[in-house]
């Protein structure tokens, strides 16, 4: 094996923890240094790791030991670090979506190739056993030519359970660009790339209010449509209808189910790396469970960034920034289009990205 790939963090939140677990425990990655706004939560979040070194953002991208930026900012501030890391050389790899609006992602891909340096972004979810055997099923025919399928994430909102979740109801937020990358990036995984979309949308309150943490009670301005639905049209002919929503109590709809001609899958929540994956066939009545065939076995977020690191240099990561572009412009379009009326052309696209062999952890 050769040398590990040495990672410096920008971002050290909520999601910070799973990430260094995951690099934790692949020999592939090291951890080198972090850097956050607030250097006192940064020490706090890579005590359990010794020694990794705690920086200003400066002298993280500075420093030559640095192979790999994980950009784990909020998404305001994904281009504006992506672009200095780019700057200072270093390949990207940026946690959804991969910035703010579509102008500024197509931004970051042009300084990279420019560069001469990679990007890439999550959700790496897919890369799990969940999305990857019904990836499986689906390329072996065991539904027959797909035709059609749905994605529904309904939930009353982050900001019951958040304490600080302003974000998500600003630019770059909403339910469609925080979790729709999860559904989308799923559905290209399993469908391929989206060739035009036609969208509604609606914002049921002006504000919302905090229900935990010490801002409890206060409320926050919400400046984004909080109910999108719509329907993608992939390239393939197959329609897959989309509804992600803040605005909803509950639901018991699938997170994702594809229709065939001869059989429908259920897809497990791409929010998770498993889940079991089900099947009917056209007469047969019931669902059964297939086996888990294909996916990064007891995947964690990070195995998408080892994933990328992995892939030979001109061959395209499974987690390349061309596939979080695309699905990017299709969420971007997708409001366009709810606030036009009209359809609207998605003029970006995307390799179908390679499928994942069943692949056990590392011991």
């Amino acid at each position: 094996m050769g040398q590990p790939v040495n990672v410096g963090v920008v971002g050290c939140g909520a999601i910070s923890a799973q990430y260094f677990q995951t690099i934790d425990r692949l020999p592939e990655l090291r951890l080198v240094a972090v850097a956050d706004l607030d250097l006192d939560r940064a020490r706090e979040a890579v005590r359990p790791y010794a020694g990794v070194d705690v920086l200003s953002v400066a002298e993280l991208l500075a420093d030559s030991r640095i192979d790999i930026v994980l950009n784990l900012t909020i998404p305001a501030a994904h281009a504006e670090i992506a672009l200095q890391a780019i700057a200072a050389g270093k390949d990207v790899y940026c946690e959804k979506p991969l910035a703010a609006t579509a102008e500024q992602a197509a931004g970051m891909l042009r300084a990279a190739d420019a560069a001469q340096v990679r990007v890439g972004c999550a959700p790496d979810t897919v890369l799990g056993t969940g999305t990857q055997t019904a990836r499986k099923a689906i390329d072996d025919g065991l539904i027959g030519r797909p035709i059609a399928a749905t994605a529904t994430m309904m939930t009353p909102g982050h900001e019951r359970w958040h304490p600080n979740p302003d974000f998500y109801y600003v630019s770059g937020g909403g339910p469609l660009l925080d979790m729709g990358p999860y559904y989308v990036t799923s559905l290209v995984t399993l469908l391929g790339p989206v060739a035009s979309v036609v969208g509604a949308a609606s914002r049921t309150r002006a504000k919302r209010t905090i229900g935990s943490g010490p801002r409890q009670g206060e409320e926050i301005p919400v400046t984004v449509d909080t109910h999108v639905t719509g329907v993608l049209v992939h390239t393939s002919g197959v329609l897959s209808t989309l509804v992600m929503s803040f605005d909803g109590a509950a639901t018991k709809a699938p997170n994702i189910e594809v229709h065939g001609e001869t059989g429908s899958l259920v897809v497990p929540d791409p929010n998770y790396f498993d889940g079991s994956v089900l099947v009917s066939g056209v007469g047969e009545g019931d669902w059964r469970t297939l086996p888990v065939g294909a996916g990064y076995v007891e995947g964690g977020r990070g195995v998408g960034l080892a994933d990328f690191a992995a892939t030979p240099a001109g061959e395209e990561p499974r987690t390349s920034g061309s596939l979080a572009f695309h699905v990017l412009d299709v969420m971007e379009s997708l409001l366009a289009s709810a606030h036009s009326g009209a359809a609207v052309t998605i003029t970006s696209t995307c390799e179908r990205p390679s499928p994942v062999n069943l692949t056990q952890p590392i011991d």
